[in-house]
């Protein structure tokens, strides 16, 4: 449910990359707002957009929105291990000589007086030769990668910021020169090491700072026009539903102009089939708030305006939880698997950066098992799915050689017409019983667990490999390694949704739901080996015990995501970088 931030050099190689920067920075409070406030276009005064969104430039690749709230930071550093801690600190390290400490400005006594709640920075799209653009099939001629940043800071004290606006300071004996644009005033300096700093003061709300007067000039237009992230297609209209009381951090990612640059990355281009696809999306946003026992994170993305692409609002999911016993360390459930597949056709057709293609799972099942995926196996799939990952009781004395079971559930729910997707699903585990036995010499064994029939799939060495069966309900189970049928026939007692790690960690909302995740992330961790997908993965995966995940559908066009990561509590909180500034 996330999406990649693509780090883009900057304009001076002693630099560091600012989207890597953000990225870290944004990654990591989040894992990696009703207390908003700004003044809208207009003259009506909005606390549930993100700061700066009437300035912000709508090509805008990112932007995130960082609390000025000390007491906020020192919070954050109760959670998580020292490995942890020194990650948040270094990068909040690298923000403040950005922006501040070669600058010559200490946050605490030249900011803090006179700066709002929150402040604003925003990377913008590279410049465009758009004599080079071509049709939306091709890849988007790009000929400065470098990015711009915009920070937007707004002013709660005007006169003491009216104070520090007129005379700035002079570190490593910058030239400072006055310009005028639309009627505002832009004062710029160069460094003696090249570094570029641009600043104007907008209407008296907004101090604005930029690397590059052009860019100070283009935010000015932009609030001028309005031609910002506030009149962006979607984005008035969904970042309030995501809005939360004080947060940490909030964040905007466009996704199709993240998609452009990701279009002509060197190592991996995207086909234009999939840069087409992804026009369809425009925005994904959110909000970071901390609560005693970790980090709560209320996504919502959109799409396109423009786009013929609908969404179907059905959230049929919930029910899965109360099926898994409480031993379960891994879930992921949704409402219907037949739509997943082809929302995941959809937007994989030739994505190199998909994990297996459409045509390798559908010619991976024929060739295992000689049933077509769709017409034999997903044509029934069109109820409440789970896909649970269940620790197994070791039996004394026994070498078993799985430690957990991999267990699909999915319930075969009747057509509206009244034909039984049970039929078909019996005919087809029917024929896959048939490929076991006869194409990998399985023993195919029939027997009953608390009076429920099942099958055992038993291998040509004699173990037990495989149990599938039916749950009330018409719910098909399938449980490949360790034996966990007892488990969950008859349905258990002591179930998943009743332990207290899942209800701790599990948002409740949006509700109803199309799907749910949860992930005991110390057993899962502490057992099995998990895919790298970040950077400094195993760090913060050790200050996490477990996270959890909610989605809906909100409208056709329209979803919102809640995520909760339960984090361990530091022994001894590090010293974080915000005082002295």
């Amino acid at each position: 449910m996330t999406l990649p931030i693509l780090s883009v050099p900057m304009k001076k190689r002693n630099k560091p990359s600012l989207v890597l920067t953000l990225s870290a920075a944004g990654l990591l409070v989040g894992g990696g707002a009703a207390g908003y406030w700004l003044f809208s276009q207009g003259e009506a005064f909005s606390r549930n957009l993100l700061v700066g969104a009437n300035i912000i430039p709508q090509d805008a690749l990112f932007a995130v929105s960082l609390s000025t709230d000390p007491q906020q930071w020192q919070k954050l550093q109760k959670f998580g291990t020292k490995e942890s801690q020194a990650i948040v600190n270094q990068n909040l390290l690298q923000l403040r000589d950005r922006f501040l400490t070669n600058q010559g400005y200490n946050f605490e006594q030249d900011i803090q007086p006179w700066v709002g709640e929150e402040v604003t920075l925003a990377i913008l799209a590279p410049e465009v030769n758009k004599s080079a653009i071509k049709p939306v099939s091709t890849n988007t001629e790009v000929t400065n990668n470098q990015q711009s940043m915009v920070m937007v800071l707004p002013v709660r004290n005007l006169q003491k910021a009216k104070s520090i606006f007129a005379q700035p300071k002079n570190p490593n004996q910058a030239q400072w020169k006055d310009s005028t644009y639309q009627g505002i005033t832009i004062k710029q300096s160069e460094g003696s090491r090249g570094e570029n700093f641009s600043a104007a003061l907008i209407d008296e709300r907004f101090l604005v700072i930029t690397d590059n007067i052009k860019v100070t000039e283009k935010a000015i237009d932009a609030y001028k026009n309005k031609t910002t992230l506030a009149t962006t297609g979607g984005f008035a209209e969904n970042f309030p539903k995501v809005a939360s009381y004080q947060p940490l951090a909030q964040f905007y990612v466009n996704v199709p102009n993240v998609a452009k640059i990701a279009a002509i990355a060197p190592n991996r281009r995207l086909p234009a089939q999939v840069l087409a696809q992804l026009q369809n999306n425009q925005g994904l946003a959110g909000t970071v708030t901390l609560e005693p026992e970790g980090i709560r994170i209320k996504g919502v993305s959109w799409l396109n305006p423009r786009s013929q692409r609908v969404l179907a609002v059905t959230n049929k999911a919930g029910n899965m939880q109360n099926r898994v016993p409480a031993e379960t360390i891994m879930m992921l459930s949704g409402g219907d698997l037949q739509r997943l597949w082809s929302d995941y056709v959809l937007t994989s057709q030739g994505n190199p950066l998909a994990p297996v293609t459409p045509e390798q799972l559908r010619s991976g099942v024929k060739s295992l098992t000689n049933l077509d995926l769709e017409r034999d196996l997903l044509k029934w799939m069109r109820g409440e799915f789970a896909v649970s990952l269940i620790q197994g009781t070791p039996k004394p004395g026994s070498q078993e050689d799985f430690r957990a079971a991999l267990v699909l559930m999915i319930q075969a729910n009747d057509t509206s017409d009244g034909q039984s997707r049970r039929k078909l699903a019996e005919t087809s585990i029917k024929q896959l019983d048939e490929v076991m036995k006869n194409q990998y010499q399985f023993q195919i064994q029939p027997a009953t667990v608390a009076g429920k029939p099942i099958t055992n799939w038993i291998s040509p060495y004699g173990t037990l490999t495989a149990t599938h069966g039916w749950l009330d309900g018409n719910v098909f189970f399938l449980s490949i390694g360790a034996p966990i049928t007892d488990k969950i026939v008859p349905k258990p007692n002591n179930t998943l949704a009743n332990s207290l790690a899942f209800q701790q960690t599990v948002p409740v909302e949006p509700n109803p739901t199309n799907g749910q995740f949860y992930l005991d992330v110390e057993q899962t961790a502490k057992n099995f080996p998990l895919p790298r997908l970040i950077p400094k993965q195993q760090t913060l995966l050790a200050a996490t015990r477990s996270i959890g995940v909610t989605t809906a559908v909100s409208d056709n066009r329209s979803t919102r995501y809640d995520i909760f990561l339960t984090l361990k509590k530091a022994d001894n909180s590090a010293a974080l970088p915000l005082r002295g500034y």
